[in-house]
């Protein structure tokens, strides 16, 4: 069992997030992957992009084998503390939530652009 220093909370996750030192969240634990990352057959950018925030979603999904499993265990460095309230747990994908509803503005003008063309050309070929 982790002593109570063994216990890290998303900012403490979130603020390695670089190449040079990386940790993720998977199952409720803590581990940092910094020297793996090199070796990681999906890429790095792949860890990476999990950082700062629970994990364990995308590396259930790539269906990782328990070989895998058990060379995660290296890098286990503590638990992830559970008693941060949630409203809290901004990771990654709330970092550039605001970019995300840019790029919905820019479809939208886009597509109400290319109507405003499309519209013109079809009252001016009449």
């Amino acid at each position: 069992m982790p002593t109570l220093s063994n216990f890290y909370n998303i900012q403490d996750a979130s603020n390695h997030n670089t190449k040079d030192d990386c940790w993720i969240i998977v199952d409720g634990k803590v581990y940092d992957v910094t020297q793996y990352l090199d070796d990681h057959p999906g890429g790095d950018d792949v860890i990476l992009a999990a950082t700062g925030r629970d994990a364990t979603e995308d590396f259930e999904d790539a269906g990782h084998s328990k070989s895998a499993r058990e060379l995660m265990e290296q890098y286990y460095i503590g638990e992830f503390d559970t008693s941060v309230p949630i409203s809290t747990k901004k990771g990654f994908s709330e970092k550039f939530k605001h970019l995300k509803n840019k790029q919905y503005l820019g479809i939208s003008v886009a597509v109400v652009g290319i109507s405003v063309v499309v519209g013109f050309l079809y009252i001016r070929k009449k």
